[in-house]
Order: structure tokens, then sequence, then C-alpha cells
């Protein structure tokens, strides 16, 4: 599964370079839930408060960004602590991508995340 996104990802950026529209792209993958770490009884996971979001694009600073999963450090529920608030995604996308103001948008101030070269 994670070979065909990959492959998908790889296919979609071939393309737009070929049609010289790469650093006008922006892609992210969000959900509204995310899993915990742990396995479940019926070998899978059950859902949580923390998932991985992709952002890419030819004006995308690659990285890490927030903090490393820790599995040492799991709530009283079983869910990893949160690294980054997703509406600073949306801040990011909102302020330096598209020009908006996120905080009228969002109806409070969330710092962008440096992940863009603008």
């Amino acid at each position: 599964m994670l070979k065909q996104l990959a492959d998908g990802f790889v296919a979609m950026k071939s393309a737009l370079v070929e049609l010289g529209r790469w650093n006008e792209t922006l892609v992210m993958t969000y959900a509204e839930f995310g899993r915990r770490p742990r396995e479940n009884q019926s070998r899978g996971t059950d859902h949580g408060t923390v998932a991985p979001h992709f952002v890419m694009g030819g004006r995308v600073r690659g990285g890490l960004y927030g903090v490393p999963p820790t599995l040492a450090r799991l709530d009283g529920n079983g869910n990893l602590p949160v690294g980054v608030d997703f509406r600073q995604l949306y801040a990011t996308v909102l302020g330096p991508w598209w020009g908006l103001d996120a905080s009228a948008v969002l109806q409070q101030r969330f710092e962008p995340l440096p992940l863009l070269r603008v």
C-alpha cells in the first residue's frame, strides 16, 4: 500500500515537473483522526489523536516539523503527544501560500510552519 502511494506521488511530481507546474503546486495530506501506536486485539490500531501529514511541492523545504514520536510518552488513553497543531498547517497554506489572513479564517492566530520557500 505504501509503495503504491509513493509511486503515485512520484508520477504526480514527474508530470507536474514536465508541465512546468511543480513550483506552483502544493499538496498537503490531512486526516481528521490519527492512530494509536499500540496494536489492538484484532492486530490493527485504534483511532488516536496523532497522525503524520505530508506536504509536497517545488517550494517545500523538506524535513520533519514538530517532534519525533516518542512511544515512552503516551497519554492515559495510549495516544502520542501532539507535535504540530493541525491549524499551523492550515495557517501555513492560508497565509504564506494563498496570501489570505489566516487569523481571520481560523479565528485565532496560529504560527505558520517554516516549510515553504517564498
